[in-house]
């Protein structure tokens, strides 16, 4: 299995890029590889000036891991009540509409507020749909993250981090059965 973890900002030294890492040892726990995919590291240069249709050698090469990959995990902070604009960009520049046509997804919201994210989650699962997404029902939401999460230890709250070794474990499965769906249709 080919899971891809998307931190979901460009912010140098996020919460997010923290939990993903956080998220990619519980996935590796369970033997199954997942790669830590940072919008740190979008070449934004590369689509200033809305690029749009246009041969993008940066954007194809940054892209090509997600679209190939066999599921996808956000992990999504709350900016400014949604999800951020790095998010949407991203998403702007894969291909319409195969990059998330039958695509499992999880999410995981984490802010520094009450409600861990829930609002940029719902938000981006909107997206998501529209693109024809897979959407797996298990979110998890990392409230006032700055307190409640430890790097490389998870979530203070053993409710919300059983919650979370909950979505990793059910998320392999969704995918499996994704992926055994389709294999079946082929045969």
């Amino acid at each position: 299995m080919n899971l891809k973890i998307i931190s979901s900002t460009d912010r140098p030294n996020s919460n997010a890029l923290k939990v993903s890492r956080y998220v990619q040892s519980l996935y590796e726990e369970k033997e199954v590889e997942a790669e830590v995919i940072s919008l740190e590291d979008f070449p934004l240069e590369e689509v200033v000036g809305g690029r749009y249709g246009k041969k993008l050698p940066a954007i194809e090469k940054f892209r090509e891991p997600i679209i190939n990959a066999d599921g996808l995990v956000f992990v999504i902070p709350e900016y400014n009540g949604s999800f951020p604009g790095i998010l949407k960009v991203f998403v702007d520049y894969l291909p319409f509409p195969k990059a998330f046509e039958k695509m499992p997804m999880a999410f995981i919201g984490e802010a520094n507020g009450a409600f861990g994210g829930l609002r940029a989650v719902e938000q981006f699962q909107m997206v998501a749909n529209y693109r024809n997404a897979l959407q797996f029902p298990e979110r998890v939401f990392i409230p006032r993250v700055k307190d409640e999460f430890v790097e490389g230890e998870g979530i203070k709250d053993s409710f919300k981090q059983n919650l979370l070794e909950s979505q990793v474990e059910n998320f392999v499965k969704f995918v499996d059965a994704v992926k055994q769906k389709e294999m079946d249709q082929l045969v």
